[in-house]
């Protein structure tokens, strides 16, 4: 463990001293709620190596997409990649900027100590989906979008439109709290609580993948400081992190 943040420390100041990082500098963050336990881990040693200090905002894709297009000022942002490039095609991210950071798939959330359905195969999948007595996800997301023409795929969207709840809250939580049996969401919103278990991803031919890249804000305060920050999440010494937190490091460079 200390070897591997030595390591990503001295990856930060390499990256902050060619970008010619102001000390002490603030860094306003927007992240999406996928990256939200990579940013809490690797966020503190980019703060300790270059006396910058995160104020980090989390929200969905769509929260964040809003926010940015409604004129709210941000220094660097890390979402799905789609918006992302369209944030850059309106002028608001730097294109130039722009990282892969992750890859991540969908998993199924159940509450901790509950049995786990049987997700081997796109048909254990299938009828899981069709026994289960609620199933919830976040509405107006990638993850959401995908679901809803991976039911209408397998048939099965009539079947579970009366027991398919949208929520307003992450549906690791929405499980937690017994509000919904099963939970369709990034494997990495899943992981970090307490009260659900991962029952497992979904079946390798019909699993979606949401690509989360980053970028500087066309009108960032401390544009330096931001590009700093993007190219160490996408950088080799950030991998480990990704992958402890159940996604696919991205590849270094433009994500265009």
């Amino acid at each position: 463990m200390r070897i591997r943040y030595a390591a990503a420390a001295l990856a930060i100041l390499l990256v902050s001293e060619s970008s010619g990082v102001a000390a002490a500098a603030e860094l306003k963050l927007l992240v999406g709620n996928a990256l939200k336990t990579v940013i809490d881990e690797l966020g503190p040693q980019f703060e300790k190596a270059t006396g910058s200090t995160l104020s980090i905002t989390v929200g969905t894709t769509t929260q964040l997409k809003g926010r940015i297009e409604n004129g709210e000022a941000f220094d660097a942002i890390i979402l799905a990649k789609p918006a992302l490039d369209e944030l850059a095609r309106q002028g608001k991210v730097v294109d130039s900027t722009r990282e892969v950071i992750a890859r991540s798939g969908i998993g199924v959330a159940v509450r901790k100590g509950s049995s786990k359905p049987d997700l081997g195969s796109d048909d254990s999948f299938k009828q899981a989906m069709l026994d289960a007595k609620s199933i919830g996800y976040v509405d107006q997301t990638p993850t959401a979008a995908a679901l809803k023409s991976l039911f209408v795929k397998l048939g099965i969207a009539d079947a579970v439109k009366s027991k398919t709840k949208p929520l307003n809250m992450q549906a690791a939580v929405a499980v937690a709290n017994g509000d919904v049996e099963l939970g369709l969401t990034q494997i990495s919103e899943i992981l970090p609580y307490p009260g659900v278990e991962l029952a497992g991803p979904l079946p390798a031919d019909i699993q979606t993948y949401t690509t989360f890249a980053g970028g500087v804000g066309a009108a960032a305060q401390d544009a330096n400081g931001a590009a700093a920050l993007i190219k160490f999440l996408a950088g080799p010494s950030a991998a480990p992190v990704i992958k402890g937190n159940g996604m696919e490091p991205g590849e270094a460079g433009q994500a265009g």
